[in-house]
Formats: C-alpha cells, structure tokens, sequence
C-alpha cells in the first residue's frame, strides 16, 4: 500500500472512531448509558456495526475511549493553564473559567464528565474525583498553600472549597437550573470562592 493510501486509511479510520465516540456522547447524555445500544450507535454515527466492534469491542469500550480521552483533554487544558499562570490564585480562577466556557459550549462533554456515573458501567474505572485532572485542581490549591497564597486547610477541604461553588453552578445550569450563561456568574462565584481560603 502506498504511503498516500496508507495516510488516507488512518485518517478515515481516525474521523470514524470520533464519529462513534460523539455519537455515543450524545446518545449516553440524553438517554443514558444503560438505555443506548450499538444499533442507536450505528444509527447516530452512521459507522458500521463491524467497524465499531473491530474498534471498540463492545458498548463498555466505547464508553472507556470515551471517557479516557476527555480526561487525556481536560489535563492537557489544565497543564496550559498551569503553564500560562504562576499563582494559585490566577490558576484556580481560570479552570473555573474554562470549565464554564466548556458547559456553555459543550454541555454533553461536561455532563458526561462530571456527573454520569462511570463505574455502573466501567466498574473497575477509579472515581472520577481521581481522575488526573481532579488531582491537577487539588494540586494547584496545595501548591497554593506552600507559597503561602491560601492558608493552611485540609487540601480536599480547600480544594473543594475553591472549586465546590462553580461545580454545583455547572450542574444546575445543566439541569436548567440558571438561566444566565455561567460566566455571568464568574467574578462573583471567584470572589466568594477565594474569601474562602486566602491566606
């Protein structure tokens, strides 16, 4: 196979698999892990049903790649916030930032994310409070306290402290809850969250 033939199978195999993981977002977010099957897959991703079992194996597969690459995402999104800003304050402010601007722009992807509950289908998953780019927002509080910009607290306590606030906002601006955008709410839900823990 020529290397112009090979590149073009790559990439319609690429563009395939993120057809079905979209598709399988959607489906998921609106109708549940449980209630979605490989036909309604097939049918919303218009890829095959031996392509996305050649792919994935099986509905659970499908759910992990999903999962494993929006988690690879959001921790490569903070790991650039982290190297854009040198102090936990400016840090923290702006992951709440970004995850209001992704809520508003990509409901289904914060949905899924934060609050389905992956290990009724993926059961050896880790919760996903563990899941790196959690542990990158505690690690930004801790480092927060060691320069002495937030004062000395339990790290989940502080964490939960300097993030609970925007996280409970994300989840009823999904429900429909707010109607405002949530950046409306930024400077307010910041202010507030970082009373809470300035040094």
């Amino acid at each position: 196979m020529s290397e112009t033939r090979a590149r073009a199978t790559t990439e319609r195999g690429a563009a395939a698999t993120e057809q079905v993981m979209q598709a399988a977002l959607r489906l998921f977010t609106r109708q549940g892990y449980f209630n979605t099957s490989i036909p309604d897959i097939v049918r919303e991703s218009a890829v095959s049903t031996g392509s996305i079992y050649h792919r994935f194996r099986d509905k659970e597969g499908i759910a992990r790649s999903l999962y494993d690459s929006l988690v690879e995402r959001m921790e490569t999104a903070f790991s650039d916030i982290e190297s854009r800003h040198q102090s936990a304050h400016d840090r923290c402010r702006a992951v709440i930032a970004l995850l209001f601007r992704l809520t508003e722009e990509e409901p289904e992807l914060m949905r899924f994310m934060l609050f389905s509950r992956h290990r009724e289908f993926i059961p050896e998953l880790a919760p996903v409070c563990s899941s790196r780019p959690f542990v990158q927002m505690r690690e930004m509080v801790r480092a927060g306290m060691a320069a002495g910009e937030i004062r000395t607290l339990e790290p989940i306590v502080a964490a939960a402290s300097v993030f609970g606030g925007a996280l409970r906002l994300i989840q009823l601006r999904l429900d429909g809850i707010l109607d405002k955008p949530l950046p409306d709410y930024l400077e307010e839900i910041w202010a507030c969250a970082w009373r809470s823990v300035a040094e």
